[in-house]
């Protein structure tokens, strides 16, 4: 029975991520997860409370493993210099995958507290390795330089899922050039 609810918990997160990234905060609804996968409304009740509750849930299962992937490319990065660039080109990297645009429309919607401090955990391994390569590289200002250097990724992957006019390699490349003469420069 337990493994048949965690099934049941699984496909109503899987169905949550495919609402979230079609089509934002708005889309996630309790019949939209119902109609998904074929359970009764008040069965999607039993398992989350609330909406909230259902994005304070894929906040603590989606954005450490997508912080992990960020982590993992900084790491392999042998210089300050390539730390930045690798901040910023992972993170773009991962804008086609389901999980990453769950993340982007929880990021943008009206988040309670409880999210708001799972995704501020998730983020702050993320904050504090760009802020020691940007003080490697002798910045003066590193925590405000790294909150800027988020909003050049940040608008990045808007342009990315807008499906603009350029490409997703050259908005990443734009981004990257951007921020390393930002922190650089």
């Amino acid at each position: 029975m337990a493994e048949h609810r965690s099934m049941q918990r699984g496909a109503l997160l899987d169905a949550a991520r495919s609402l979230l990234s079609e089509g934002g905060t708005e889309a996630l609804t309790f019949p939209a997860l119902a109609e998904r996968t074929g359970l009764a409304r008040s069965s999607v009740y039993e398992y989350f409370r609330s909406r909230a509750a259902v994005v304070e849930e894929l906040c603590e299962v989606d954005f450490p493993v997508w912080a992990a992937e960020v982590e993992a490319a900084m790491e392999a990065a042998p210089t300050p210099t390539d730390k930045v660039e690798a901040y910023v080109r992972a993170q773009l990297a991962l804008v086609g995958d389901q999980r990453h645009r769950a993340v982007v429309a929880i990021s943008s919607s009206e988040l309670d507290a409880g999210a708001r401090e799972k995704i501020r955990a998730a983020h702050g391994g993320l904050v504090a390795m760009i802020v020691e390569a940007l003080e490697a590289l002798g910045h003066d200002q590193p925590r405000l330089a790294a909150m800027l250097l988020q909003g050049v990724v940040d608008a990045a992957v808007r342009r990315i899922e807008l499906g603009g006019v350029e490409d997703a390699s050259s908005i990443t490349d734009a981004a990257v050039a951007m921020a390393l003469r930002g922190v650089c420069g």
